[in-house]
């Protein structure tokens, strides 16, 4: 072989090399966002799949130096079954989700298997790239390295920024495993095919023939699957879903038992409202906080617009700033009829800013303040939203409150998570304040609580400022008892949750996982 052909042989490799490393990666961090939506916590998503493929890896590197015999058909074949198990991965998982009770199982069968093809990879690409041109093992390894670390930087790019976002997870694996199938067949036929005997190469051809139609045949699949796979995860029909870049997004729309309409919204399949008595939430989250200053609010979370249509309520509230992450989310209760009619269109009132960034982020960034602040952030099931139920956080936003101002924040139930209720009571005396606790009942979560806190770091007392009465489900003397806790969900003493020891989120998973 000549000079030349030597030095596009090896580019040729060395750029399959680094074709596969990119889809690996992204069969890992594809396998790690599916967990983070489906189940939450995603440090610990994270951590089991990256440690099982790790291990796996190592088993398949071994697993792979008898096949050194056959470089070319082993390298072909293991491809050829990582594009169809790492293609189908996340398909795979969510049917496993949607139509079973298990999900942690075949996740760590998936990993597991995907890890072993990926280990074998290397020691079959090292074998071939020898057989190029004989080279020392340092050499050989630098240069296989090099296009193995390079290809898992585009992978771990291109995932979040191309993948997710215009393919989304089920149809962006399906065509990372056409990429996979394509670069190992291609690298094989082209470079390596005197090393297969023509029986080999004809059921090569045959099964890459057959993996091809496979994944294309997904692909058309996929937006039936999904939306049949959605519709098993809820009771009611959705009317409305979409992956977006941070979560999922799901609305369903049915008669409630006493025959009126019941839009909900769900995140990450975690229920944020029922129209039928959101209203008891909202107006047990706003309006004790507005009962002070309220000329200037700020609203974090509650992108759903709910929360603001009670803020404006107060015809002297002269703006309100809602920071909410999600874009798509604000869309939506701009958009989406139901929607719009349920929160008023607050969000398009010319008093409001819709500014959509990471709170914790926005709030560092800022120098203002606020007469009343409303904390109104999903549950802490994930690592994501655990910061904002720290320490750190709680201190950050009563920086931004006025002198007399108020800051409200959500705490879940305090019947069904009680630990976790009162961690959240703990976090916010740790960040110096004394906090008012107060529940209500809302029959679509239970009994729900709230903390109230002050600027000046007192305890504040509930009342209701009656400028923007009659409420729905408060009076005064609903508010004062709302302070009583039963005997077996009185106070309890938990330790804080801060940044580096977020202990909250390991409570909202084991209080919450039997129901």
């Amino acid at each position: 072989m000549s000079a030349r052909r030597v030095r596009l042989a090896r580019f040729g490799l060395l750029a399959t090399a680094f074709a596969v490393s990119a889809c690996g990666l992204v069969y890992e961090l594809a396998l790690i966002t599916l967990g983070a939506y489906l189940v939450g916590n995603t440090a610990k998503q994270a951590s089991i799949v990256l440690a099982i493929m790790v291990f796996a890896m190592g088993i398949g590197a071994l697993a792979a130096k008898p096949l050194r015999r056959w470089p070319a058909l082993a390298f072909a074949a293991v491809e050829l079954v990582l594009a169809l198990l790492g293609g189908f991965s996340v398909m795979l998982l969510y049917a496993a989700f949607a139509w079973t009770d298990l999900y942690s199982l075949p996740l760590v069968v998936v990993a597991a298997a995907i890890g072993l093809l990926i280990g074998a990879e290397i020691p079959l690409l090292m074998e071939l790239l020898q057989r190029i041109r004989e080279q020392a093992a340092g050499a050989a390894v630098a240069d296989l390295n090099a296009a193995d670390y390079l290809g898992g930087l585009i992978g771990g790019l291109a995932f979040p920024f191309v993948l997710l976002p215009f393919f989304g997870q089920i149809q962006g694996a399906l065509i990372v495993g056409a990429v996979n199938a394509v670069a190992g067949v291609l690298l094989i036929f082209v470079l390596f095919r005197n090393d297969l005997s023509k029986l080999a190469k004809q059921v090569l051809g045959l099964v890459a023939g057959i993996t091809a139609l496979l994944l294309v045949a997904a692909f058309a699949y996929t937006d039936k699957f999904e939306t049949d796979a959605r519709q098993a995860l809820y009771a009611a029909p959705i009317v409305y879903s979409e992956d977006s870049q941070y979560q999922q997004i799901v609305m369903t729309e049915s008669a409630s038992p006493f025959g009126e309409q019941d839009l909900r919204l769900y995140l990450n399949g975690d229920l944020q409202f029922s129209s039928v008595d959101e209203y008891r939430y909202h107006e047990a989250l706003v309006h004790p906080a507005m009962n002070g200053p309220h000329a200037n609010v700020l609203v974090l979370g509650g992108g759903d617009g709910l929360a603001v249509r009670e803020i404006l309520k107060y015809d002297d509230v002269e703006t309100v700033t809602l920071v909410d992450l999600d874009g798509s989310v604000t869309d939506l209760a701009r958009s989406f009829g139901d929607l719009v009619e349920l929160n008023g269109d607050s969000l398009d009132d010319p008093k409001v800013t819709v500014v959509n960034e990471d709170a914790f982020t926005w709030l560092r960034q800022q120098t203002g303040a606020w007469d009343a602040i409303i904390v109104d952030m999903p549950d802490p099931d994930a690592t994501e939203t655990a910061k904002l139920y720290s320490t750190e956080f709680y201190a950050l936003a009563g920086d931004h409150l006025s002198a007399d101002g108020r800051m409200v924040v959500q705490g879940g139930s305090p019947y069904f998570a009680p630990k976790t209720y009162w961690t959240i009571a703990a976090t916010l005396a740790d960040a110096g304040y004394e906090p008012t606790p107060y529940w209500v009942s809302v029959p679509s979560f239970g009994d729900w609580g709230f903390h109230i806190v002050r600027a000046d770091g007192t305890a504040p007392p509930l009342g209701l400022d009656p400028a923007a009465g009659p409420f729905q489900s408060l009076t005064p003397e609903l508010l004062q008892a709302a302070q009583v806790f039963q005997p077996d969900r009185d106070r309890m003493d938990m330790p804080p949750s801060t940044l580096m020891h977020p202990v909250i989120l390991e409570l909202v998973e084991s209080e919450w996982k039997n129901y």
